[in-house]
């Protein structure tokens, strides 16, 4: 049977894995559909060890909060292209992945990949993943997970650009309507969108604010050699204050303030007022994929050159 360029595209779509490694899957299986994405899976197990060293820093993040709005759980699942991501059987296995988090006892990622895996227990999590990289053929790895819970209020999600970036947002209220729903999303887009590395000030321990007055305070005196103590200090905590203001969620400028002045904290609690509530933002989780994994360049006609060549 000949094997035309639509059935390898079809193929292709279905299982994510590469143009040659379907239409050979095609060609031994004489065209079978069926038969040639077992063929994948059959012979993608034996490859999958062989695609570990490559990088993988493309793939989805995936936040889910339970219907209550109690708890939430946010993964990273990374894929070595983005066309990869864009597959639908791999968007499934980084949802199933994200429900394997939200009940997971696991405290770290060892624990995860060993325990069972959900959606078939006679298989861990990390034989899940093994799998599924038989059939997409790409290195896929599973970088991360966590958890968020809160029983005095409830947890808020932001989704960007389809899973790049997902934010999770705890908020801690005695009052639930519409408009508190409505600052947690904003506050939730915020954090995607600003990439604070704390929540409050609070966070930061004293060393790394000791080692940033170090800094600026040398910098200030290369700058100003001739001013005095008083003027240093007040050039270091304005610098300090500034980019403290700049790392912190809650010290940011809110990205939607009218007079372009306003921070986070005072939206916050401009809502808290309006609404009669006792409102706390207590912490957020923000994962955007790939981020801190050094990227490969890919040269796409050297790739597609090196599949032809097998």
């Amino acid at each position: 049977m000949a094997i035309t360029a639509a059935m390898v595209k079809e193929l292709r779509e279905m299982s994510g894995a590469g143009m040659m490694d379907c239409k050979k899957a095609l060609t031994q299986t004489e065209g079978d559909m069926e038969k040639a994405m077992d063929y994948l899976r059959e012979n993608g197990m034996a490859k999958a060890q062989k695609k570990a060293d490559r990088i993988a820093a493309e793939g989805l993040c995936e936040g889910l909060v339970s219907e209550d709005g109690k708890s939430a759980a946010v993964v990273e699942v990374n894929s070595e292209t983005d066309f990869v991501a864009k597959n639908e059987k791999f968007q499934q296995f980084v949802h199933e992945v994200a429900q394997q988090a939200m009940s997971t006892s696991a405290a770290d990622m060892d624990a995860f990949m060993a325990e069972p895996w959900k959606f078939d227990e006679t298989k861990t999590v990390a034989d899940a993943l093994v799998a599924e990289i038989a059939v997409i053929s790409e290195n896929l790895k599973i970088r991360r997970f966590a958890q968020m819970k809160e029983e005095n209020g409830f947890i808020q999600a932001y989704t960007h650009a389809g899973g790049k970036i997902v934010v999770l947002v705890d908020v801690e209220t005695d009052v639930v309507n519409d408009a508190v729903v409505e600052m947690a999303k904003n506050v939730a887009m915020q954090a995607a969108a600003m990439r604070p590395k704390y929540n409050t000030r609070a966070e930061i321990g004293q060393d790394y604010i000791e080692k940033e007055k170090e800094i600026l305070l040398a910098a200030a005196k290369n700058e100003k050699p001739n001013a005095n103590e008083k003027i240093l200090n007040g050039m270091v905590m304005g610098r300090i204050n500034k980019e403290l203001s700049e790392i912190c969620l809650q010290d940011q400028v809110y990205v939607k303030a009218e007079d372009g002045k306003q921070s986070v904290g005072k939206y916050v609690a401009e809502v808290a007022k309006a609404n009669g509530a006792k409102i706390s933002i207590k912490g957020f989780i923000r994962y955007e994929t790939g981020e801190g994994i050094e990227k490969k360049q890919e040269n796409f006609a050297e790739e597609v050159a090196a599949q032809i060549k097998g």
